[in-house]
Parts: C-alpha cells; sequence; structure tokens
C-alpha cells in the first residue's frame, strides 16, 4: 500500500490498453500517455505488461510505504530517492513498510514518469478498466487525480522480489525536439490537402502549446491553402468534414490548429483529421513538455509502423532484464 504525500500536478492510476471497444459510447480508452514506459515499469516489478500503474505528470511526487513490495519508476532522468537516498530508474526496488519514496521535478528533457507496485494497484474496474478518466470521472481513484492522503491498495502477489533493470541500451531517449512517425490520412491529400500542405506538414518545426494534456497536444496554428474552398455539407471551413470517428492518435485540424488527439479526446466530431501517429510511436508524445518542445513529423507506410511495433516489442521482451538476484 503506498499514502499519498505529495500527489505533484495531475498523478493518476493507468492501465494499458485502456478502456477499449467503448468508442462508440464516447469513451477514448484512456491508459497512459507513454505506454512504453509505463509497461516497462511494470515489466521490471513482475507484474503483467497492463496492471494498473502511475502516471506522474512533470516527475514530483512522494509517497509512504505501508507494506513492504517492489516498485519500479521508468521515464525521463529525475532525482529519485527512498528514504533520501538516490535510486535509479528503470531497475525495481525493493522498499519495506515506512520508506518514502520521492521523486522531484524533471529539469531535463521528458515529462511523465511512470511508477509500478509488484502485484498492481488496487482500484474498481469501470467499464473494463481500471484506468481513470478525468473527463468522464470514472475509473482510476474515485475517478481523478490523487490527492493527499490518499492510500492506494496494492494486489497481492506471491512474487519473489528480484533486481530487475533495463539495459540502458534499450531505454528511450527523450529529447526537447522530436521527430515523431506519422501515417497520413484518413483527410490527407488530394482531396482535403495539397502538395503544399503536405509538404509543410512534413518539414514545418511545430511546437507543443502550453494548453496540451491528457486530452490533446495542441500545436501552433497554421494556416493551410487546403484543396477545397469549404466544407460543403459539413461546414464553412474546408477543414468540416460530416462527424466521424477519431482515432487515437489522429492529428486534427481543428481550423487553423493542429491537435495530436491523446487518450481523454473526443471519439467522434467533425473536423478532419489529416495524419495518424501510430501507436508504436504515441509513446513519444505522452513525453512532450507542454509550452517547450517541438516536432517534426515523419511519414511512413503501414509496413514500416509495422516494424516499429515489433522494436518496442523486442524492448518490453523479460529475456533482455538484467538480473541480480533475491531481495537486492
Amino acid at each position: 500500500m503506498l499514502e499519498i504525500v505529495d500527489p505533484g500536478l495531475q498523478t493518476t492510476v493507468q492501465d494499458y490498453p485502456g478502456r477499449l471497444g467503448r468508442q462508440s459510447l464516447g469513451f477514448f480508452p484512456c491508459g497512459p500517455v507513454d505506454h512504453l514506459a509505463f509497461r516497462a515499469a511494470n515489466l521490471l516489478v513482475g507484474n503483467r505488461l497492463g496492471a494498473a500503474a502511475l502516471e506522474i505528470p512533470l516527475g514530483r511526487f512522494q509517497a509512504n510505504v505501508l507494506h513492504a513490495g517492489t516498485i519500479a519508476i521508468t521515464g525521463p532522468e529525475t532525482h529519485l530517492t527512498v528514504n533520501g537516498k538516490p535510486v535509479s530508474l528503470w531497475e525495481s526496488v525493493p522498499v519495506k513498510e515506512g520508506d518514502v519514496v520521492a521523486s522531484s521535478v524533471i529539469r531535463g528533457p521528458g515529462y511523465r514518469l511512470y511508477l509500478a507496485v509488484a502485484g498492481g494497484i488496487e482500484v474498481r474496474d469501470a467499464f473494463g478498466s481500471r484506468a481513470t478518466h478525468i473527463v468522464a470521472g470514472i475509473g482510476g481513484f474515485d475517478g481523478r487525480a490523487l490527492e493527499r492522503a490518499d492510500v492506494l491498495d496494492v494486489v497481492a502477489t506471491n512474487e519473489p522480489a528480484r533486481r530487475k533493470r533495463l539495459p540502458v541500451s534499450l531505454r528511450p531517449t527523450y529529447s526537447n525536439n522530436w521527430e515523431v512517425e506519422t501515417i497520413m490520412g484518413p483527410h490527407a491529400d488530394p482531396d482535403f490537402l495539397t502538395n503544399n500542405d503536405v509538404e509543410h506538414f512534413l518539414t514545418a518545426t511545430w511546437r507543443c502549446d502550453l494548453n496540451s494534456d491528457r486530452v490533446g497536444v495542441r500545436l501552433n496554428p497554421h494556416r493551410f491553402q487546403w484543396a477545397r474552398e469549404t466544407g460543403d455539407v459539413a461546414g464553412g471551413h474546408p477543414s468540416n468534414v460530416l462527424d466521424n470517428s477519431y482515432p487515437l492518435g489522429g492529428i486534427l485540424a481543428y481550423g487553423d490548429v493542429l491537435t495530436i488527439l491523446g487518450p481523454e479526446s473526443n471519439s467522434s466530431g467533425g473536423f478532419a483529421v489529416i495524419a495518424t501517429i501510430p501507436e508504436a510511436a504515441l509513446w513519444k508524445v505522452g513525453q512532450f513538455r507542454p509550452g517547450r518542445d517541438t516536432v517534426v513529423f515523419r511519414a511512413i507506410d503501414l509496413a514500416q509502423a509495422a516494424a516499429l511495433h515489433d522494436h518496442v516489442a523486442q524492448v518490453l521482451d523479460t529475456r533482455h532484464l538484467d538480473r541480480s538476484g533475491n531481495g537486492g
């Protein structure tokens, strides 16, 4: 069990892949914005990869340990301690009753940490998932971000405590200036965007707006030429379309503003989705720092997206973990 002392900016309980099969009811899946670091944290403590764990934006966090167990924290570099003594990210760490786990604000590249506890965090299932959907107020811990004095239960486990470490060579690299793979469409050229629009989209450096969160990452405004004058029956702006389903990771053209759809976005609407970030590359978006980071998009095809998926699967292969025996 963990007692929250400092919940930080907006720490939530998430699981992976979240609340699938509910988009027709208006629910995007939720789950972690950076699914790679999230699953790696679970891997390091011996959980199934999708077990409920904590997402900690900006890094500031502190909790008291109420029962002995094993934790792992993954994500960008920050100052991580147990009882004031430094410990490493991307490694399993044994903790005992009375220990204090703390992390500081992330100063360098990256934005979100993930904390997993052996056994997984125990919260009630809501529509097939334990993931917090803050907008709807369901899932996680009472459907909200954690607050001071919240106590989190942990699923009991008989897994022996073994120190595990993800090799540095397999850990993701964080940046302030990202390159993110994307597949053009479904509303791209030639029906929606001009060739010049596509060229600009793929060569411009886009800035992550300060008003970005789990719902979506807003990018700086840009006026596209568009391949049509209006949205016809859908509306007056060329970005208007008849309401249709939105994909997770879709890059929505809301008039002159592009928005990357996050795990708590609207499930449908009436604006063009000019490109879609493949699932294997979405973890990068989870590490964008609002108001600071930039991104350049690189177009790939379905075969390349499948290769990215295979690469992520290799990172999360248990055979690649370094092990250092029992109990630390």
